[in-house]
């Protein structure tokens, strides 16, 4: 009569055996990923039902974004520095924006809103920089033209006027005040007076076309390149 530890033998075995017959009739595909096509290969050919993630051949750099921070420099304590560095910053500022493409790319719309940003973090005076900073959080930059952008400046530029109650600048007569010498005759471009532009509402971005105002009659900036 068979033991009980030979039964036990035997029976496994039998599974032994019939593991490795299994094993033989059906052993795994080995799958292979084409690098250029994405696609999956199998012994049979095109896995139809895979769909690999494409493998990708460069990196995409990361998305440019406008520079922001604190601000850098500490305080200016001398006023007649800190105002000659104004009236300079100033004149560099609006004479920018009337230079600045009448249709402007991607790219240089994000330059000139970066130079903002920047300039709000760079400034010489510390406590100019971060009242700055205050302004740029409420009236963010406008650059989606020349006129938008000049406009969006000047606007920018009577809110510090009446912080500092300094009469209101004329809008409409930027290029007389900031007039580098250096714009085409034939590119010129015009500004509302603020009666009726965008300065009282730079976050419209609408401007009526001419070269006066039409309630006015006042003359309209004209930006050169």
């Amino acid at each position: 009569m068979i033991s009980r530890f030979t039964k036990l033998f035997i029976c496994v075995i039998l599974a032994l055996l019939l593991l490795a017959s299994v094993t033989l009739l059906h052993h795994p595909a080995s799958n292979h990923l084409d690098l250029q096509t994405g696609e999956v290969f199998g012994d049979g050919g095109v896995e139809k039902e895979f769909h690999a993630l494409p493998v990708p051949i460069h990196d995409s750099p990361p998305a440019v974004s406008h520079a922001t921070g604190g601000v850098i420099m500490s305080k200016l304590g001398n006023e007649t520095a800190k105002a000659a560095l104004g009236r300079a910053t100033w004149k560099l500022l609006h004479t920018m924006t009337l230079r600045y493409p009448e249709h402007p790319t991607e790219d240089e719309r994000e330059a000139l809103k970066s130079y903002f940003y920047l300039t709000s973090r760079l400034y010489p005076c510390g406590e100019c920089a971060a009242e700055f900073q205050q302004l740029l959080e409420k009236f963010p930059p406008q650059t989606s033209s020349r006129l938008t952008a000049s406009s969006w400046l000047c606007h920018l530029h009577n809110q510090v006027n009446e912080r500092l109650k300094k009469p209101n600048f004329d809008c409409a007569h930027l290029d007389e005040e900031y007039d580098c010498g250096c714009g085409d005759d034939h590119t010129t471009s015009s500004a509302p007076s603020p009666a009726s532009s965008s300065i009282a509402s730079p976050e419209s971005g609408h401007v009526p076309s001419g070269t006066k105002d039409e309630l006015t009659g006042a003359d309209l900036i004209k930006g050169g390149r």
